[in-house]
């Protein structure tokens, strides 16, 4: 990942039944713009000679002989259509490597399954199209022992939007930098909108006719359920948090997302499969309805009383933190990070020549903000063109991702690292998609 200079491509692959291949460019040059452009489909000879090549790599006479030329591949997944170019500009050719059929066919149980546990989770969906016994590899309790085991793939940035009322869904994977096509019809056609992920599963709210309901999803294997109702029958402000080692999750349902109803805090539990009753947030008044997830504990920003209202989902009490927020604050985000850390994103400044973005994290002992980093001014005028354009904020294992409804790209910031880099790619140009971290595990179950 290089500041601010890095490098997607994105290739659409089609199944077929059509005339043509099916198989689409779209890359991203390496500039600070991360524009994408598209290219005519590309045909492919059916095993005849006389087919002409239309891409642009073959015009004006030139034939690029070198063996490290550039190959499209066009593969077919079972369930997954992965988007991705492989380049091989400056690497030399590799030889094909003989496999004898009569040694793989008698490799052991145990000892595949370890092998293709440690498969990327994106490409297991390409292997299953091998054999039948790979195809059944999802419900091999054998496999799934192994995966729950190997480190996790990495954080990965999921889209959602509808297309035509029809669920839509990527994922860009951070460690192969790459975006997947992952089919959302699985879904019931409901008015869902996406609410967050945590541990593999995805959770989406909304109003099914009068009744507001809480769907949990796992994309990769399909799976679905709707959670039992809620006591009070409100569309709440909700987060999810999973617990791998105890294979369950909860879902926290704070305020009324209109604040304008006092409703206890509710609580449902996996294990249970019920929602329990809690304290009341005794907030008057909230500065954002954003919330982050941390060690245990929940954290709002309100005004009345001024600060950070915390819950605590051991005790099931709201405690007040009297953390001040920084002057001339405008729009401040609460962000989760590893362990106890807890930032605050947010502009400062009154004019739009003056402005700024600027990390904050909170200091436990002195209960104060400390600033940490600053957006430099080149990304902050290429995220936020108008000083009153909204962005949206959230993060992951110190990872924090900005995007604004008028960019067709995401701004990506380690904390760690302290590096910037932005994120292109056709998943991210839908005017109404949402976004947010998702890690990809197989063995993750909503129930």
């Amino acid at each position: 990942m290089d500041n601010g200079n890095s490098e997607s491509r994105v290739v659409c692959v089609g199944g077929g039944g059509s005339s043509e291949s099916g198989l689409c460019r779209i890359s991203s040059s390496s500039s600070s713009s991360s524009s994408i452009k598209q290219v005519s489909p590309v045909r492919t000879s059916g095993g005849g000679g006389g087919s002409r090549n239309t891409s642009p790599l073959g015009r004006g006479g030139l034939r690029n002989t070198s063996p490290s030329r550039q190959k499209s591949i066009k593969t077919k997944p079972r369930g997954l259509d992965e988007e991705l170019t492989v380049a091989a500009f400056g690497k030399a050719t590799l030889p094909d490597v003989q496999m004898e059929d009569s040694i793989w066919a008698m490799l052991p149980e145990d000892l595949l399954n370890e092998i293709l546990a440690r498969v990327p989770p994106f490409i297991i969906f390409r292997l299953r199209s091998v054999c039948k016994r790979w195809n059944s590899i999802l419900q091999d309790t054998g496999f799934l022992k192994f995966h729950s085991q190997v480190p996790s793939h990495g954080p990965c940035l999921l889209t959602f939007w509808k297309n035509a009322q029809t669920p839509q869904c990527s994922v860009f994977s951070l460690p192969l930098k790459t975006w997947y096509r992952i089919p959302f019809t699985f879904l019931p056609q409901s008015t869902f909108w996406l609410v967050g992920s945590s541990g593999g599963l995805v959770c989406f709210s909304g109003l099914d006719g009068l009744t507001f309901k809480t769907l949990v999803c796992n994309p990769l294997t399909q799976t679905w359920r709707i959670l039992p109702s809620m006591h009070y029958n409100q569309q709440r402000q909700l987060i999810m948090v999973a617990d791998r080692n105890n294979q369950s999750f909860k879902i926290i349902a704070t305020n009324d997302i209109y604040n304008d109803k006092s409703l206890p805090t509710e609580v449902y539990d996996s294990k249970s499969d019920k929602w329990s009753l809690h304290q009341i947030m005794p907030a008057v008044n909230l500065c954002s309805s954003k919330m982050a997830y941390c060690d245990s504990r929940l954290y709002l920003e309100t005004l009345s009383p001024l600060g950070l209202m915390m819950y605590r989902l051991d005790t099931g009490c709201w405690e007040h933190i009297p953390a001040k927020f920084p002057r001339s604050l405008l729009d401040g985000y609460l962000v989760a990070g590893t362990q106890k850390r807890l930032f605050l994103v947010g502009r400062i400044g009154l004019y739009s020549t003056l402005q700024c973005m600027r990390i904050w994290e909170l200091d436990h002992t002195k209960i104060l903000w400390a600033e940490i980093s600053r957006m430099p001014p080149k990304y902050f005028r290429t995220l936020l063109r108008l000083s009153a354009e909204r962005f949206e904020c959230f993060g992951q294992d110190n990872l924090i991702c900005f995007t604004s409804w008028n960019q067709g790209k995401s701004l990506l910031y380690d904390v760690d690292k302290k590096v910037w880099s932005w994120i292109g790619g056709c998943a991210l140009q839908s005017y109404n998609s949402q976004v947010c971290f998702y890690e990809p595990r197989f063995d993750a179950s909503i129930h």
